[in-house]
């Protein structure tokens, strides 16, 4: 305990006046134990016998009292000698916050300012149906699979700092998954492991990019990695999707821009695939700008029509592309664990990068993730999720058609884990009372704006679907059909 001695007198009494001031101030409070004799005697660098004296001392006043074979405690004070409370304080004056907050750099600002508090449905995890995106399924074999994974790596850890290139293990797992499932042919020098999307899109950022360079993003986009280069202090040039996904005709022709952001497996958020008519437009174009382009596959493992298909990077002969995958959305997303594949040319400086950021990835947790991989019991929970996905999403779109109707359009889409269903017959601020008129019954169902760089001409929303059994799902859209036919009333 924290005791100041005043050095007037005996260290004894001096110790004695600087317990009792801590009993009558309520520092200790009536009932606490106090230290051993031995313990406060070396905390404080005093004899033994110093500590001993000031006890008695203490217990002849009445301030302590000893109980047999536990120690010495605060008197509860049972004769009515109330224990003195410290004067209150004085109401201090208002703190000018602005006139004393902290220089922070440009980009430290930007990144105060562009943090989102309220990410958007995580502070609503009490709705009865919460309908957000991003939220995977929950599958109890793979818990128990992943625990057992955990404690084997655990048992034998590497205590050591890991390559901050990630695991070799588990870096020849991600090249071996990429080669059977997305056509990716890489080695493992190619591979970066990295804390998730978000790091990746930040690691790029600290590599590529200088304050004013000019960035292109699909609109609609993933507003995290907007934000990350936002915070980077680049021009982000946004770029018109349909339903064939991103709009190549549309690119900057005559353009300075050094990287461009794209989801061409599944566009985040309306769902679109990317042609290979473009797909081969936009490396050509990359090439031809002298462009970066960052593929963003984050859920690329889960098709409903058709096997996977090839990645973007698959198609690169040109050694343009960035290839960033996760294992967030696929397993869980507190396993904070991504990938880049990388060209030749970048390994070398995200690396370095990385290494500076964090040091690495958690080696233990690496080992468990190789394990699973190498075990099978990855893609076996990808089968059996892929298998369920399907069922939930065709449960959804069949209440939606139900419950619904005309109101809504359903984006075509048949992959990932949520829809956008298109509210043509709302305007904007009908489609946010809708929301808050939803939310108020216990319905979680989001807004694509936040997603938008322009207006939308027409309000839209984002439903997950991965997290609600069909039963639910269906109850969920009777609901939302109530509410839909109020707000339309």
């Amino acid at each position: 305990m924290f005791l100041q001695l005043d050095s007037q007198g005996p260290r004894y009494a001096q110790l004695t006046r600087a317990l009792k001031n801590a009993i009558l101030t309520g520092r200790c409070a009536p009932a606490t134990r106090l230290p051993a004799t031995r313990s406060l005697a070396r905390d404080l660098d005093l004899s033994r016998n110093t500590v001993l004296a000031a006890y008695e001392q203490l217990a002849a006043e009445g301030f302590i009292e000893g109980r047999v074979g536990s120690g010495c405690y605060v008197a509860e004070f049972a004769q009515g000698a109330a224990v003195p409370q410290p004067a209150p304080a004085r109401p201090a004056a208002p703190r000018k916050t602005e006139a004393r907050a902290p220089r922070l750099s440009r980009r430290g600002q930007r990144m105060r300012d562009l943090y989102d508090r309220t990410i958007p449905g995580r502070q609503h995890r009490g709705l009865r149906y919460n309908l957000q995106y991003g939220v995977p399924m929950t599958n109890p074999q793979l818990a128990s699979a992943w625990r057992r994974e955990l404690n084997h790596a655990a048992a034998h850890a590497f205590t050591d700092y890991p390559d901050p290139a990630g695991l070799l293990g588990l870096r020849e797992q991600v090249c071996d998954y990429l080669a059977r499932r997305r056509g990716i042919v890489a080695m493992p020098d190619d591979v970066l492991i990295v804390s998730g999307t978000q790091q990746a899109f930040a690691l790029a950022a600290d590599v590529l990019l200088d304050e004013g360079d000019q960035v292109v993003i699909e609109d609609p986009h993933y507003q995290g990695a907007r934000q990350v280069l936002q915070a980077s202090g680049a021009e982000v040039l946004g770029c018109r999707v349909d339903h064939d996904g991103l709009v190549t005709d549309d690119l900057p022709r005559r353009t300075s821009a050094r990287l461009a952001i794209v989801t061409p497996s599944h566009q985040f958020p309306t769902g679109a695939v990317l042609s290979l008519a473009r797909r081969m437009e936009l490396l050509a174009w990359a090439e031809r700008v002298g462009c970066w382009l960052i593929e963003d596959d984050y859920d690329g493992e889960f098709r409903y029509d058709a096997r996977p298909l090839a990645a973007l990077k698959s198609l690169d002969r040109g050694e343009r592309v960035i290839y960033i995958g996760t294992f967030s959305k696929v397993l869980f997303p507190s396993l904070r664990l991504g990938y880049m594949v990388l060209p030749p040319g970048l390994r070398d400086a995200f690396v370095a990068a990385k290494w500076l950021s964090d040091r690495g990835c958690p080696a233990i947790e690496q080992a468990a993730l190789a394990r699973l991989i190498a075990s099978g019991a990855f893609e076996r929970h990808l089968r059996a999720t892929a298998k369920t996905l399907k069922t939930r999403r065709a449960a959804l779109l069949s209440a939606l058609r139900r419950h619904a109707g005309d109101a809504v359009e359903i984006a075509d889409s048949s992959a990932g884990m949520h829809v956008v269903a298109w509210l043509p017959q709302l305007r904007h601020a009908q489609a946010r009372e809708l929301i808050e008129r939803a939310r108020a019954r216990g319905l979680g169902v989001y807004s694509i704006a936040p997603y938008c760089m322009k207006p939308s001409p027409r309000p839209g929303l984002i439903l997950g679907y991965a997290d609600l059994p069909p039963a639910d799902l269906e109850a969920a859209m009777r609901l939302f059909g109530e509410c839909l036919r109020a707000i339309s009333a």
